[in-house]
């Protein structure tokens, strides 16, 4: 059974670049749009392939990526619907700096490298939108290496557990529980590490008495001693 087709000019409208575009812009920009499906862990580029286009996200999340001669991984993002992917080498005309892959089912909204640079020459509003765009990336990159470069994996694992207690759990009797949002192999990606390191990590952390943990279930038992380990590192 076919797929639903998609609302391109609904899902231009969701993307950052193109903000306030009237709606005879957005079909019009939309005529000029074609529908890629990804599956889970499929490649929407290779870093150093040339780039042929934009990517918006209509469904699903894809992660962007370095992977290094060892072929350890350091995830730079993961991108959502409504998101743009790899901005910049659309303009500069260079190969693509780092790969793409969706995390899950994906479809993306493709405009091909030389449309979207005739429609930015028609909409010369846009291209200032991808500079606001790519510097807020750029600020974002210069984070990720302040962390590998000034903390340890135990700090970065620390962090994101405090954040995800704070933002994503639940209060229960046992302490305040939430699910990892990723395996421990893509935590390790995020993180800049290999899986063993974060289990080896999160079982330090339960042996401490800061929190159980059954695969992805956290149970944080003590919040407040693992803030202060976060707090003393800094």
């Amino acid at each position: 059974m076919a797929s639903p087709r998609i609302d391109f000019a609904a899902v231009l409208q969701k993307a950052a670049l193109l903000a306030g575009l009237s709606q005879p812009e957005l079909q019009l920009l939309a005529s000029r749009t074609v529908r890629k499906i990804f599956t889970d862990g499929e490649l929407l580029f290779s870093e150093g392939e040339p780039c042929s286009g934009l990517h918006i996200i209509a469904s699903g999340k894809v992660r962007i990526f370095k992977t290094s001669a060892s072929g350890r991984e350091q995830v730079l993002a993961v991108n959502v619907p409504g998101e743009s992917v790899a901005e910049l080498p659309v303009f500069d005309g260079g190969p693509y700096p780092a790969s793409a892959a969706a995390i899950e089912n994906t479809e993306i909204a493709f405009i091909s490298r030389r449309d979207f640079h005739a429609f930015c020459v028609e909409h010369p509003e846009v291209p200032l939108k991808v500079l606001s765009v790519v510097g807020a990336r750029l600020r974002r990159l210069v984070g990720i290496i302040e962390e590998l470069s000034f903390t340890t994996i135990r700090q970065r694992l620390i962090a994101v557990l405090v954040k995800l207690a704070q933002n994503e759990g639940t209060s229960t009797d046992r302490g305040i529980e939430f699910l990892l949002p990723a395996t421990h192999q893509e935590l390790a990606h995020q993180l800049g590490t290999v899986r063993e390191l974060i289990s080896r990590n999160l079982m330090r952390l339960q042996a401490e008495g800061l929190l159980e943990v059954d695969a992805r279930q956290i149970v944080v038992k003590d919040l407040k001693g693992l803030t202060a380990l976060l707090e003393n590192a800094s």
